[in-house]
């Protein structure tokens, strides 16, 4: 698909300035950008390139002024990067879409499956499962009995949903990711083993939410795991058996919840981000990559290191840490010193 910088104007509502009929038919950076690319100009720091760059296109703010010739013809727009998203949206929305039920897939005659649905290859919809109009389910996904799905959720390949589990609407679970695996349950027993205990709940996620590839969360051992409302989850994240997150928090790669913890609304953690069992993260956190939280954190705080101190303790901290060889000769030569004037 091409697109012209005048449609791409009228769409953003800005003002061309060169060629309106200079023509695109992908994105690229403004460094790397080659001829019938669109790129973009959000950072100062990147000014450089836009006298360089080989892009046929670039969105500008509506306050830029180049210093020097610009080849590419510009775009200039009031938000330049909630202009990107709107055209990402759109040129994704015109793709082609995926549709119709593979001959290869296994769907239960007990199973519910809406309307415009696209099944591919060796995907299983066991019995009592409920799909919405319009879900997308890829090849070898695995959706188990009484599973609900909601309308518009995409789940592409390898995506397995145990049974029991729901998934709300204009969800998008990637390639690989587990959910309502058993939470990790053992008891002690009295011959030094462990016995397993049941995990009899499920998993609930609301609607909007995403969910990286190779993530896994577990079901309740009672009651639900749940996801709530528009949480956006990184890859390779676990999170365990009776959590719940609030709406709208967003997790990094590498992210382990234990089990029955809460995590509010609104939240930021970072990449490797462990969480203990039975702590309660409250709204607003914002937790450092590779931070170890082992007690509740209130609302709007900050927490960084390991173990997860106060954002501002924890720079403090950092800044005694890269001087303590200095400290400890400091420290060794005043005790030689009192030592010497306690002997004379």
């Amino acid at each position: 698909m091409e697109f012209t910088a005048e449609m791409i104007a009228g769409l953003l509502q800005g003002e061309v300035v060169g060629d309106k009929n200079a023509k695109v038919h992908t994105v690229g950076s403004i460094e790397e950008g080659k001829e019938g690319a669109l790129a973009y100009l959000m950072n100062p720091k990147y000014e450089q390139y836009i006298y360089t760059t080989q892009a046929s296109i670039v969105l500008v703010g509506k306050e830029f002024e180049p210093k020097e010739p610009v080849a590419a013809t510009m775009i200039k727009v009031a938000d330049v990067g909630a202009c990107i998203l709107q055209l990402l949206a759109a040129y994704d929305a015109a793709r082609p879409q995926k549709m119709g039920i593979s001959k290869m897939c296994s769907i239960s005659e007990k199973a519910q499956m809406g309307e415009n649905c696209y099944v591919g290859d060796f995907a299983v919809v066991e019995a009592g499962a409920k799909i919405g109009n319009n879900v997308k389910i890829y090849p070898q996904v695995y959706i188990g009995d009484g599973v609900v799905i909601g309308d518009g959720t995409k789940l592409y390949p390898g995506v397995k949903i145990y049974e029991g589990c729901r998934v709300g609407k204009n969800c998008i679970v990637h390639a690989g990711a587990v959910i309502g695996a058993d939470g990790f349950g053992f008891a002690p027993n009295a011959q030094g083993g462990f016995d397993k205990i049941p995990q009899l709940g499920n998993v609930i996620i609301e609607d909007d939410v995403e969910i990286g590839a190779n993530t896994c969360i577990d079901r309740a051992k009672t009651d639900s795991t749940i996801i709530r409302r528009g949480v956006k989850l990184d890859n390779l994240i676990q999170i365990g058996h009776n959590v719940q997150v609030g709406e709208n928090t967003v997790s990094s790669a590498q992210t382990g919840i234990a089990g029955t913890s809460k995590v509010g609304h609104n939240c930021f953690l970072a990449g490797q981000v462990g969480i203990a069992d039975h702590v309660t993260i409250g709204n607003y956190v914002k937790i450092g990559s590779k931070s170890g939280i082992d007690k509740s954190v209130p609302d709007g705080e900050v927490r960084m290191g390991y173990p997860a101190l106060p954002g501002i303790s924890f720079h403090r901290a950092s800044a005694v840490y890269k001087n303590l060889p200095e400290l400890s000769r400091r420290v060794d030569a005043l005790e030689k010193s009192v030592k010497k004037l306690t002997e004379e």
